[in-house]
């Protein structure tokens, strides 16, 4: 099946991305900035700051984690679900937003604080997926594999850790809430998962 509802993110994200590459004008009024949101109310910015990336690096890892797991995901929502595509959207971009969210409350009188990437939203597929078929194994580096399951834990717990330590420019804490919500978000689409990962033990 054609991953539609991922190709079209892709694209949003990617052409947005190489914009704002070459305009730093831009950038600065979509990218996530909690001190920004609180005086001005630009609320815009919990959503379009998960459509821009810092280098091409970053996007390039992102844009490649997404679409080898969107695949999936969309292919698991066009089985079990009407309307798959508006509820997969729906799905990713509550992520980029709520993902957020704990961003804001710790940061919002931080004038230095500003934070871009879609990895919250990203996050959010992953886990999403996990919950479908926590067994299957995730490649880590692309060559070691380890149960999805086993990794959503680790991922969860090092990111609340990195987030804790606050010692890099990442954001820790939306990867762990945007996890958070797609995991949550499938489960309440579909939550007789939890039974079938209880039977599989």
């Amino acid at each position: 099946m054609t991953a539609t509802a991922t190709l079209i993110i892709l694209i949003l994200t990617i052409g947005i991305s190489i914009l704002c590459f070459q305009n730093y004008d831009a950038k600065y009024r979509l990218i996530f900035s909690p001190t920004i949101i609180e005086e001005r109310k630009e609320w815009y910015r919990f959503f379009t700051s998960g459509l821009i990336h810092a280098d091409w690096i970053h996007l390039g890892v992102n844009m490649y984690v997404l679409w080898s797991f969107g695949q999936v995901v969309e292919t698991y929502f066009k089985m079990y679900f009407e309307f798959p595509m508006i509820k997969y959207m729906m799905m990713y971009f509550m992520t980029v937003v709520l993902a957020n969210v704990k961003t804001f409350y710790k940061e919002r009188y931080n004038d230095a604080y500003f934070s871009l990437g879609a990895s919250g939203g990203v996050s959010g597929v992953v886990f999403s997926s996990i919950m479908f078929d926590p067994f299957a194994n995730v490649y880590l580096y692309a060559a070691l594999p380890i149960p999805g399951w086993l990794m959503g834990i680790g991922y969860l717990v090092l990111s609340q850790y990195m987030a804790k330590r606050g010692r890099d420019n990442i954001n820790h804490d939306a990867h762990f809430w945007g996890a958070v919500v797609g995991a949550v978000y499938t489960l309440v689409l579909k939550p007789d998962l939890i039974l079938r990962l209880f039977d599989r033990l």
